[in-house]
């Protein structure tokens, strides 16, 4: 990797982290709403595209601690850690089979769904085990197979809708301005 190359995907990634810091504000730090809109999710999914699998996985692993740690939202245990978990899937799978479509030729925005998809599912399903896995650890909250429906699906819907609209136009959009193939010379 080029040390120009290297040096945007640390600031473009350092953005990412910003973004996933401020964003959260929108929702007014109304838990509730939060949960929902789930706006950390957003910048690092888009990481992932961009940057590649390897940030991605480090924006989305730091994002919920660093966040926790200096706003106190969401609480560290267990929202911020199981979050941390979910989010560095995302970054990792966003990433990893972005680039596996880019090497196969194959990409369009049809593709970009398909790696958004995999993504939002992936993580949730790692949120959902590491949250049973605290669960049975400490004792302290129960979580069921309800409880993962509940928090990775019903609640979650309206942020799904704004993650399955936004992401794969704005990558799309990357794409043919040539944004993404700058990044990645």
């Amino acid at each position: 990797m080029k040390r120009k190359e290297l040096i945007l995907k640390i600031s473009l990634s350092g953005m990412f982290m910003a973004l996933g810091i401020v964003l959260p504000f929108l929702t007014g730090q109304i838990p509730e709403i939060g949960s929902m809109l789930c706006p950390m999710h957003i910048p690092v999914l888009v990481c992932g595209f961009v940057c590649g699998w390897k940030y991605g996985l480090i924006v989305g692993i730091i994002l919920p601690i660093l966040r926790s740690l200096i706003f106190t939202m969401p609480p560290f245990y267990p929202a911020a850690l199981t979050m941390s978990f979910e989010l560095a899937m995302y970054g990792f799978v966003s990433g990893f089979l972005f680039e596996a479509f880019n090497i196969s030729g194959k990409r369009n925005i049809w593709t970009n769904y398909v790696v958004l998809l995999a993504a939002m599912i992936d993580g949730r399903i790692i949120w959902g085990i590491v949250s049973f896995l605290l669960s049975l650890i400490d004792g302290t909250f129960n979580f069921t197979f309800k409880a993962f429906l509940s928090g990775a699906f019903i609640t979650a819907w309206p942020a799904i809708i704004i993650q399955l609209t936004l992401i794969p136009m704005l990558i799309l959009v990357l794409e043919k301005t040539n944004l993404l193939e700058k990044i990645s010379k």
